[in-house]
C-alpha cells in the first residue's frame, strides 16, 4: 500500500462524513466538488492544500484556480503542513 493512500498520520485527513457525501465526492478534486456546507469550505480548501503540499503533489490549472477562489473568501485561514520525507 502506498504511504499516502489514506494519509492516516494526519488527523485532519480523517473527517467523518455521511455515506451520501462520501459517494458524491468520490475522487473529485475541488474544481469538480465542494462541500455543500458553506461553513466547511475554508477548512476543506486549507486541508486539501496542506495535503497537496505535504506530499508534494501537483495541481492542475482548474484545481488551482478553484483553491485560489476559496482562499480569497477565507480571510485569515492558515494552511499548516509538514513535508513527508
Amino acid at each position: 500500500m502506498r504511504r499516502n493512500a489514506k494519509d492516516q498520520g494526519q488527523p485532519a485527513s480523517l473527517v467523518a462524513v455521511t455515506a451520501c457525501s462520501d459517494r458524491s465526492k468520490a475522487d473529485q478534486d475541488p474544481a469538480e466538488w465542494l462541500p455543500s456546507a458553506s461553513d466547511a469550505l475554508c477548512r476543506y480548501g486549507a486541508e486539501w492544500t496542506a495535503t497537496k503540499l505535504r506530499w508534494g503533489l501537483a495541481v492542475d490549472e482548474m484545481e488551482r484556480d478553484r483553491l485560489l477562489d476559496i482562499a480569497a473568501g477565507c480571510g485569515s485561514t492558515d494552511v499548516e503542513f509538514t513535508l513527508v520525507p
